[in-house]
């Protein structure tokens, strides 16, 4: 993708003389220096010398921009890792210092942390390598979680702030699924896609959701599940679907996304729905939350948006 760089005076007349119109001028696309260089007519008009001295320029202003985007993505990258960090050790500190219990700091780093991850994405640049800097976020994050699931290097307070009964072992089940999903969406869907940002917004809000209002008014259990209740299904499906619904303006509103809302609102629903109904399915021994609402809102969004 051309850079979308400042139109000096002499571009600027020679797009209009060239017939290229507003449009162009808006985007760039067709009066970037990549694509300006290259013309026969801007040959012509500056008189910049031969074939191989124009390729060797454009060559130069190529590498230039690829470099000003690795340089944005770098950037993008570090502050999304600190961002993440201080969001798991803010929450650390909470539970050590037995401000919030255990139970309710992991499920706000499982709400926040996933969700601020997939709004922070527009951060990095238009580059088709900029997903892969971003999912360096999640995959330092399961590496953390490996070395301290595997008790390499244990750190007391992370293991109490995102398991359920503080084990170093549970960080390989749970949060490390949990990770991987984040991973998944980036790298396969990213911004241009509604597929990943619906799965993290059915994991992270609207499972992590349904946990704590089902453990405040959960009182009356689903009939084929008394693990789960009424309460934190229907939270589920409410708050999954508001912050799918939220993303997909948020990236629409962006320009990454053209989504026709005359229908979006019914085909979100159909997903929340599915997500909701596997959540509340009594495989939880077999198949974790982190994997089964994930990959049923992926299959069930492909299906009602495509690829």
């Amino acid at each position: 993708m051309a850079a979308n760089l400042p139109l000096s005076p002499i571009t600027h007349h020679f797009c209009l003389r060239s017939g290229f119109g507003s449009r162009a001028l808006t985007t760039h696309r067709f009066c970037s220096p990549s694509f300006l260089i290259s013309s026969p007519c801007f040959i012509g008009l500056t008189g910049l010398g031969s074939a191989s001295q124009l390729r060797a320029r454009r060559s130069l202003i190529s590498s230039a921009v690829a470099t000003n985007s690795m340089l944005h993505d770098v950037g993008a990258t570090v502050a999304v890792l600190g961002g993440a960090y201080a969001l798991v050790v803010s929450f650390e500190s909470l539970t050590k210092r037995n401000v919030i219990q255990q139970s309710l700091s992991r499920k706000l780093v499982h709400i926040l942390s996933g969700l601020l991850f997939v709004l922070a994405w527009p951060i990095f640049s238009g580059s088709s390598e900029a997903r892969y800097f971003a999912a360096f976020v999640p995959l330092v994050n399961g590496l953390r979680l490996v070395i301290n699931g595997l008790s390499l290097s244990p750190n007391s307070t992370l293991i109490k702030s995102v398991t359920r009964e503080g084990r170093p072992e549970e960080l390989l089940k749970g949060p490390l699924f949990y990770v991987l999903a984040l991973l998944i969406s980036v790298v396969f869907f990213w911004r241009d896609s509604p597929i990943g940002m619906m799965s993290l917004a059915m994991m992270c809000g609207g499972d992590g959701i349904a946990d704590i209002m089902g453990r405040k008014y959960g009182s009356v259990k689903i009939p084929y599940n008394p693990r789960k209740s009424w309460a934190g299904s229907i939270s589920m499906f409410i708050f999954g679907f508001s912050i799918s619904i939220g993303l997909l303006y948020y990236y629409s509103s962006l320009g990454y996304l053209d989504m026709n809302w005359g229908t979006t609102f019914q085909r979100v629903a159909i997903v929340s729905m599915v997500a909701t109904v596997v959540e509340s399915l009594p495989i939880t021994d077999q198949l974790d939350d982190n994997v089964s609402v994930p990959l049923a809102t992926i299959l069930a969004a492909y299906l009602s948006f495509g690829n």
